[in-house]
């Protein structure tokens, strides 16, 4: 009952989010498409040459090249004006060298992405904020699973006693709260995985859960790799065979000397494949690095270093050989959360579980409200469980549960903290009702 509206925020702020891209691609269509006209596109370091003449005082951070005959080349510059985790993305015509315009982005987001991705993180409010979203993916598990027991446990029971029984289809003959039970246990099926897999993937990005995870991930050495783009290291070890530039890595990449169609070209043969960015360092002594970039289908993000003086690989990352299997599961759950995954698919599915989820708990709500007594007050809520039970439970019922509760609470802190604050309501609730109790007259003798 309490936790559920930071659900459901999250779920409509999510449906808004997988539709993000979608309707990225119509607010930014003349600087995201473009007409091929059956043309060869101008050379990579030409259309990166015209970004920066329209940007004389910046300096290149990376470059996307088009994705598609139809897509634009993207080059992001570092701009002092701007956060710090943002930059000047400058879209160039493949075909003509035009500069078609520029936006802020962030982490590879233009501003409606950006701007709809902190919304369901956390609303705008900043490190507050980050805690509805904390707390949403903390118990929407607890939840889940939850309501799974208690629908199967009523499916067997209507079994047994003989009544028509259904786990996953909805009983249409039936009438009032029954009903609002039978749509919100079975379309609570049906989302179960997903909702799940939500809860998992999101707690990743929180950031108290979040941190625990990151110590478990290190612990037992499923991070993701990173690349290793130092140069001086690589040349020392070659004993300066880089044909005179060993050791002498000391001014940063100059992108207007460097061949960025070889770079590539280098890189697809180190079996970085198409589409991809390019990463030009900022730091003496270190190589351009080229990775593959997010694409529909794609499971892998394999990447290379290269030394722009030699047109060496000097690094580089194989998704299959150098990450562990949590790694890969790991990664393709975020990105499958970001509905990247799976393209427009994976976009739809997000959406339509977001609308499931909110009918769910529109109906858990309007269920409650349908429990409410009738009787013996003009107005009343949803009839509480029935005191006690915890105090009647065998002496193993009491302690597993409180075990795991401490220790899923310790590694969820949100979880535990508002665990303990219902634990607390609900005592103080129940010394009120005794005291309540005590004080009322007892009936007369006859």
């Amino acid at each position: 009952m309490l936790v559920a509206p930071f659900i459901l925020i999250a779920a409509v702020t999510g449906g808004l989010y997988a539709l993000s891209p979608v309707i990225e691609k119509l607010i930014y269509a003349d600087l995201l498409t473009v007409e091929s006209a059956g043309a060869a596109p101008l050379p990579l370091s030409q259309q990166v040459a015209a970004a920066r003449a329209a940007n004389p005082d910046l300096h290149v951070s990376a470059v996307l090249p088009a994705a598609s005959s139809t897509a634009t080349t993207r080059v992001h510059f570092t701009d002092p004006t701007l956060g710090a985790e943002e930059l000047k993305a400058v879209f160039v015509d493949p075909y003509t060298g035009t500069v078609l315009g520029s936006e802020t982005s962030w982490f590879g987001s233009l501003p409606f992405s950006t701007w709809v991705d902190v919304l369901h993180r956390d609303l705008h409010l900043g490190e507050f904020g980050n805690l509805y979203s904390e707390l949403a993916a903390s118990w929407l598990w607890v939840v889940v699973l939850g309501g799974l027991l208690l629908w199967w446990v009523k499916f067997r029971t209507d079994r047994v006693r003989g009544r028509r029984a259904r786990l996953i289809g909805v009983d249409r003959s039936v009438q009032g709260r029954a009903r609002t039970l039978n749509w919100h246990g079975a379309t609570g099926v049906w989302i179960a995985a997903a909702l799940l897999f939500l809860s998992a993937t999101g707690i990743t990005w929180s950031p108290y859960a979040g941190e625990h995870v990151t110590d478990l991930r290190a612990a037992m050495s499923w991070q993701r790799p990173q690349l290793d783009t130092d140069l001086t290291g690589a040349a020392a070890a070659t004993d300066g065979a880089h044909d005179g530039h060993g050791g002498m890595h000391t001014e940063p990449v100059d992108i207007a000397g460097v061949d960025l169609d070889h770079v590539v070209s280098v890189a697809d043969r180190a079996g970085v494949a198409a589409p991809v960015e390019i990463t030009v360092p900022t730091e003496p002594g270190q190589a351009i690095g080229v990775a593959e970039a997010a694409k529909a289908y794609r499971l892998t993000t394999d990447s290379a270093a290269i030394d722009p003086a030699t047109m060496q690989v000097t690094s580089a990352v194989d998704y299959h050989r150098d990450y562990s299997l949590i790694a890969e599961l790991a990664d393709w759950g975020i990105r499958g959360h970001m509905g990247i995954l799976f393209g427009l698919l994976n976009q739809l599915l997000l959406l339509a579980v977001a609308l499931v989820s909110i009918t769910v708990i529109v109906r858990g709500y309007r269920m409650w409200w349908q429990r409410r007594p009738t009787r013996g007050a003009a107005w009343a809520l949803g009839r509480p469980p029935l005191r006690g039970g915890i105090a009647q439970a065998p002496l193993a019922g009491i302690l597993v549960p409180a075990v795991l509760a401490v220790a899923v609470g310790w590694f969820l802190p949100l979880l535990g903290v508002t665990l303990l604050g219902f634990l607390a309501i609900d005592l103080i609730i129940g010394a009120l009702g005794r005291r309540s109790a005590r004080r009322r007259p007892s009936p007369p003798q006859h």
